[in-house]
């Protein structure tokens, strides 16, 4: 979920995302690194959109900011499209960070997820603006790995973990650090295809609203 800004005195196209950092994991560094890491990848592709015959510059403004204060109904109640909320742990109950949906606004990052690759954050940031993993997660031949690709993904092997390990075999898949947001990426969100109202606005996915509490580990 995202809140788009069509601005047309400036041909710009600017989607605005703010996330809200919680849980026991989660520090005033880690907001940061999330904020730049997706800024960074996202703005990487400099793209420009096509909008009824004029183009316009995407820009991906993302913020990310710690809250140890956040409440459950902060996120419960909130209605503001640009606002995300995600918790950090060292313990993931699905052992790995993850989305509550495709186009959501809240979620779950694993610590260690965070510190292995700047790509996790904004591979999660992909599904939370309308992005599936693509289907075909066999790559080989295919060049750099798009942002989508997730863990397990066969690639050539100077994208592995580790380049000379047999395709599919430990160290035989894809390394996430290689993942960069490709062109493709930016043509699967169909950003041209939006309802922008008057004022230019339109909203990406829509409110999920879930607050996660700490989960334990199971003895």
């Amino acid at each position: 979920m995202a809140l788009a800004q069509l601005i047309q005195s400036s041909n710009q196209l600017i989607i605005h995302s703010h996330f809200y950092i919680y849980g026991d994991a989660a520090t005033e560094t880690l907001a940061k690194q999330i904020g730049n890491d997706i800024a960074q990848h996202w703005n990487e592709p400099q793209a420009n959109i096509l909008y009824k015959h004029d183009w316009y510059k995407l820009i991906f403004e993302v913020k990310a900011v710690y809250e140890p204060q956040l409440k459950p109904e902060d996120v419960w109640y909130n209605t503001d499209p640009k606002l995300f909320f995600f918790r950090i742990e060292e313990y993931s109950p699905l052992d790995i960070s993850f989305v509550d949906g495709i186009g959501s606004n809240t979620g779950f990052f694993k610590l260690a997820n965070l510190l292995q690759t700047s790509t996790t954050a904004a591979h999660e940031y992909g599904h939370m603006i309308g992005l599936h993993h693509p289907k075909d997660l066999d790559i080989r031949g295919a060049g750099t790995p798009g942002i989508m690709y997730p863990r397990g993904t066969l690639c050539d092997p100077h994208f592995q973990y580790d380049a000379s390990a047999m395709a599919g075999q430990k160290g035989g898949t894809l390394d996430p650090k290689h993942r960069k947001v490709l062109t493709e990426d930016i043509q699967q969100l169909k950003l041209h295809k939006l309802d922008y109202d008057e004022a230019g606005f339109a909203v990406l996915g829509d409110f999920t609203s879930i607050y996660h509490a700490r989960y334990l580990p199971k003895e």
